[in-house]
């Protein structure tokens, strides 16, 4: 992977508004996919906007959290999915590794154009 600027080198996390404040209230976050697929899927900052409008179109109850990856305390594993390679999270998403949370909606048209958190 190629050294990046400004949040580049991080990884990102989709996920409704309402599971983040549910998971950050227990101190850790879990997707439900740690428990079904065994691991919290995460993305590449040039790969969010393609998860976004393939797996939540139109939705308006999202964020993104920013990862740093360097100070997660689970196993992250970069793994094939398609023809793309994207980081995979497997345990709890420690607090301390999420540098930033932002609020992330569609166009009025339902799709995704804008990576908000990236500046």
């Amino acid at each position: 992977m190629e050294a990046m600027s400004g949040m580049d080198n991080k990884i990102v996390h989709i996920c409704r508004l309402e599971d983040w404040e549910i998971q950050r209230a227990k101190g850790y976050y879990e997707a439900d996919s740690l428990k079904t697929e065994g691991f919290i899927h995460c993305s590449l900052p040039d790969q969010v906007l393609n998860v976004a409008n393939s797996f939540y179109p139109g939705a308006t109850d999202l964020v993104l959290l920013w990862i740093e990856p360097q100070r997660l305390t689970a196993e992250l594993q970069w793994e094939t999915s398609g023809k793309e390679v994207f980081p995979h999270l497997y345990g709890p998403l420690n607090l301390e590794a999420i540098i930033n949370v932002v609020r992330f909606h569609p166009d009025q048209d339902g799709v995704f154009r804008r990576l908000p958190g990236s500046e």
